[in-house]
């Protein structure tokens, strides 16, 4: 699983028009998800999006975690993140999950997500999304598992 996250001062999905999940100051996670990834996989990736020191201490140094800081967590599906970018000049898709394995995994990260952190909101799979965001740094990462 792959996890392009970004850490904001608040970020909002829409889909035709409707806000279907926002946060204030967090992450904003785009989670692509590849053939070989399982369950496993997205306990993995949850541990690190919740755990990863991305957030500012006393000093300005990142030594504090998502849940160090009570933000907000926002999950938002990419299939695109999981594509072969390397060679030519068109994406192949042949990385990443079919789409029933992919939506059976984003929503047990989502669910997961939702039992262990108190702010979790996300997009809807495999919708058209429009997604808002205020990158605070920017600081941006991709998290692999």
């Amino acid at each position: 699983m792959k996890g392009l996250i970004q850490r904001v001062r608040g970020a909002r999905v829409e889909i035709a028009g409707e806000v279907v999940g926002a946060i204030d100051q967090g992450l904003l996670a785009l989670v692509g998800v590849e053939p070989q990834d399982d369950q496993a996989s997205a306990d993995r990736l949850l541990h690190r999006l919740l755990n990863y020191r991305v957030f500012g201490d006393d000093q300005g140094r990142m030594n504090r975690s998502l849940s160090d800081v009570g933000g907000g967590l926002l999950l938002v599906s990419q299939f695109t993140l999981a594509a072969d970018t390397r060679s030519g000049l068109r994406p192949s898709f042949s990385s990443a999950a079919p789409p029933a394995l992919g939506e059976a995994l984003f929503d047990y990260l989502l669910a997961q997500a939702r039992t262990r952190h108190p702010q979790v909101a996300s997009g809807r799979f495999g919708a058209d999304m429009q997604v808002h965001l205020i990158n605070d740094g920017p600081v941006t990462f991709l998290l692999e598992t």
